[in-house]
């Protein structure tokens, strides 16, 4: 798992998060994984990218999920930058042979219709690019639904978590069957 405070529980307890979720539910259905949680809060795609090569060799994973991008559209940094930095990663795993699952994200929409929809289309195009699994929407399930907000109306609450579980399971469950 390489993503950003989304990903890393920030706020939370680690087992609260929806990546401790995931391990659960692996061992619950017998399937062999490991869960190595990369993410690190505050997490660009730019330090996403520097960072890869070297969890990648120290981890050796099938699976990489990578969850970033966040970071870089509520900063509104340039989306050519997001998407080079997102490829690398894509391409380093890929290259190192693991299966890649693409968590897209979404800005809110006082960012402007332009920046949005260019923002959430890098993550499609990249997925349809390097025919990775997606799941276009990391929040989707709790989206514009503040009770699963925590006080900072940003990051998710750990009643969110098994939602946002739901949301990757999705689009992870193909590739856990295949090694």
């Amino acid at each position: 798992m390489f993503g950003d405070s989304l990903s890393a529980a920030y706020g939370l307890r680690q087992q609260d998060g929806w990546v401790a979720l995931l391990q659960q539910r692996l061992q619950q259905q017998r399937v062999d994984y490991n869960v190595v949680n990369a993410s690190i809060s505050g997490e660009t795609t730019s330090g996403g990218a520097a960072r890869i090569a070297a969890a990648l060799a120290s981890q050796k994973p099938a699976i990489v999920i990578l969850e970033l991008g966040a970071n870089d559209g509520l900063r509104g940094l340039p989306l050519k930058q997001m998407a080079d930095n997102l490829t690398a990663m894509i391409k380093a795993s890929q290259k190192a042979g693991a299966k890649v699952l693409l968590i897209g994200m979404r800005m809110p929409p006082n960012y402007g219709a332009k920046y949005t929809d260019d923002y959430a289309r890098v993550f499609s195009d990249l997925a349809a690019r390097f025919k990775c699994a997606f799941a276009p929407f990391l929040l989707e399930a709790i989206a514009a639904k503040r009770e699963y907000t925590q006080d900072d109306n940003l990051h998710p609450t750990a009643a969110a978590q098994p939602l946002i579980l739901e949301t990757v399971w999705k689009g992870l469950r193909p590739l856990v069957g295949k090694r």
